[in-house]
């Protein structure tokens, strides 16, 4: 956590309305920026271990929300965590699958937080 200022804790200490605003401005400045991915993956991305490895890999990283097979043979994933962490899982799973993804369709949002661990979806 950064150092906070005397002159910033003083500020803080000078009513209810100024701590409410500390509160904001350390969360804002200091707390890593959750986002959320939603990809979907084309090839012969299914039967290949692909769900299973999405899951171990975000396990690992610490990568919440969820993997599954569609019925047109595509895989989607929804995961939450920093941007930083979600860069690594997905060039993990495009590294492990070069050879059957021929297409990707990432799309980028503000994270939900409503995923506590990363699950298979049926």
């Amino acid at each position: 956590m950064p150092k906070i200022s005397k002159r910033f804790l003083a500020w803080v200490r000078g009513g209810a309305g100024n701590v409410s605003r500390g509160i904001s401005l350390i969360q804002r400045h200091s707390l890593p920026m959750q986002k959320q991915l939603h990809a979907y993956y084309s090839g012969r991305v299914q039967g290949v271990g692909f769900r299973f490895t999405a899951m171990d890999t975000a396990r690992e990283l610490n990568v919440a929300g969820w993997v599954k097979n569609l019925s047109d043979g595509r895989v989607e994933v929804v995961a939450e965590a920093e941007e930083d962490i979600l860069l690594s899982f997905l060039s993990r799973l495009e590294q492990a699958f070069s050879r059957y993804i021929q297409d990707k369709d990432i799309q980028w949002h503000a994270a939900s937080a409503k995923f506590n661990d990363f699950k298979l979806e049926f």
